[in-house]
Formats: structure tokens, sequence, C-alpha cells
């Protein structure tokens, strides 16, 4: 790869990509906490004083700030990148921030990719899965890999596609997180943690996502107000633990919501269900 590879960040992604790959100094880095010199040092990367100056003669430029600041650093970097160089925003930010960051680069005839980090960094490190979408994505994977990225997935030509992937599914991952402190604070006030997790154990069955939600879909068309009635309960007896139902309160009305389409008969099929769901909400809108 000619030129510098660039870090806009250097927090535990930046730092353990680095590391992993061994890139010395043939990386170039910026962090906003003067404080990261001390990590890129020991690792040969070369640290600066702006992005402006980090980025001076990259091919590749890595941006790897916090959510709040992603934003910001892409429209700064939109004025000052080369029309050569690759910008690649791997933040966690939604589809739409990521579109507004490239119209940026697109009126000011640079590069830019949507990259998403689809795993955690660590133990993963260059092996972590990478999806990548825009007009630039063929030029990132060939980069990304050249730089020791060995997963990169390519995904479309449309900024936000990798980014919509990613915090979809996390409405998932970590919604199943939170799900799983409000059950535990609960199950553990009431001493019924063994029994509660001997009982999911017992009731797990092994189906594939598109069967999944196919299922869980058609229970709330069908019996989310019935459904919704019993959380109410549920979220009763959180509140007598002097826990707050955040997640609980959100089921009540997720299901009650589904249940109250009054769709009867649920057409077969993931796909069909949720167009019968949008359309009717589209329609009482």
């Amino acid at each position: 790869m000619r030129g510098t590879i660039a870090l806009i960040g250097f927090g535990e992604a930046g730092s353990t990509f680095a590391r992993t790959a061994g890139w010395g100094s043939r990386a170039a880095a910026f962090d906003i906490a003067a404080s990261r010199r001390s990590v890129m040092e020991p690792l040969g990367v070369r640290p600066y004083d702006s992005a402006a100056q980090a980025i001076s003669g990259a091919s590749l430029v890595l941006s790897l700030v916090t959510a709040d600041q992603a934003l910001a650093v892409a429209l700064e970097c939109a004025d000052i990148l080369s029309p050569d160089t690759l910008f690649c925003d791997m933040n966690s930010v939604a589809p739409g921030t990521k579109r507004q960051a490239a119209r940026a680069f697109a009126e000011a005839g640079k590069r830019y990719v949507d990259v998403a980090v689809m795993a955690p960094v660590s133990p993963a490190h260059m092996a972590v899965p990478l999806t990548l979408s825009g007009p630039d994505a063929a030029m990132a994977h060939s980069l990304l890999s050249e730089a020791g990225f060995g997963a990169c997935t390519m995904v479309g030509d449309a900024i936000g596609r990798a980014s919509a992937i990613k915090l979809v599914r996390s409405v998932m991952v970590k919604g199943i997180e939170a799900l799983t402190a409000e059950m535990m604070l609960a199950a553990q006030a009431e001493g019924v943690a063994d029994a509660v997790l001997a009982s999911l154990d017992a009731s797990e069955r092994r189906t594939s996502w598109p069967d999944r939600a196919d299922y869980n879909l058609d229970r709330m068309l069908v019996h989310g107000r019935r459904r919704a009635a019993e959380m109410a309960e549920a979220a009763r007896m959180l509140r007598d633990l002097g826990i707050e139902p955040l997640m609980t309160d959100g089921t009540v009305m997720r299901q009650k919501a589904l249940g109250d389409l009054a769709i009867g008969d649920p057409p077969e099929g993931y796909a069909a269900k949720i167009s019968a769901v949008s359309a009717r909400y589209k329609g009482e809108h």
C-alpha cells in the first residue's frame, strides 16, 4: 500500500488494530485525548496534533472515534482529504448519519465508505468481521485486506447499508442483554434464578432466525393483547421488587400494538407478516 494508514481516534479499536497488524511507522494517528500518545509511541505509530496532520499523505483513513464525534470528524476530513485518499467511517452511528457524511464527501469529490464493525474488536483483532458499503466499497475491500483485515464483506454500493445491518441487528443483540439484566435482577430478588435459568434451558429450541422471526411475529399478531396483559403483570412484579421495568414496559406496548392490529389470520412467512404490519401502520397514520 502506498502512503500511510491514518487513524482518527486511537482507543481500543485503533490501538488493537495497530498492535495486532504491526503497522508501526506505516500508521499515523490523532486522538483528541493527548494521553493516547503514550499508547501510540510504544507501537511505533506516529502521533500528530491534529486530524489534518495525521491524514496528510495517507492512502487509507480509518475513523474510529466516539459516536457523538463521528459526523464532525467526517465533515472535517471531507474538506481537507486528498481526492486519492479513501475514508473508511468505522463508527457505530445511524445510517442517516453516514449518508449525511457521504454527501459532504461526494460534493467535495472525495471517497467515503460505510464500514460496520460487526463484532467486538477483542478477541477477534484483525479477524473482526467488517461489512462495507458504498460506491468505493471494492477499493476499501482491497486496501483493508492489504492492511491486514481478514474478514471484509461488501454488502452493496448504497451508503448506510452496512451500518443498517449492524444497528438493526443490535436492536436484538443489545436488547437481549438489557432483558437479561432485567430478568436476572427480578430472579435474584425472588430467589428463583436457578429455576428460571433451568426453565429457559428446557424450553430453548434450536431454530433458524428466519423461522424464529416468523414464529415470534405470529404469536404477537394472534395473541398480542393477551400477552400484553401478562407482561403488564410482570411489570407490576418488577415494580413491587423495586426494579424499574424499562424493557418490560416496552414489551407490553409492542405486544399490544401488534395485537391491536387484529390481523386475524397472519400470512405465512416473516416477510409477509412484517409487510402486513407495515401496511396496517401506514394505513393508520
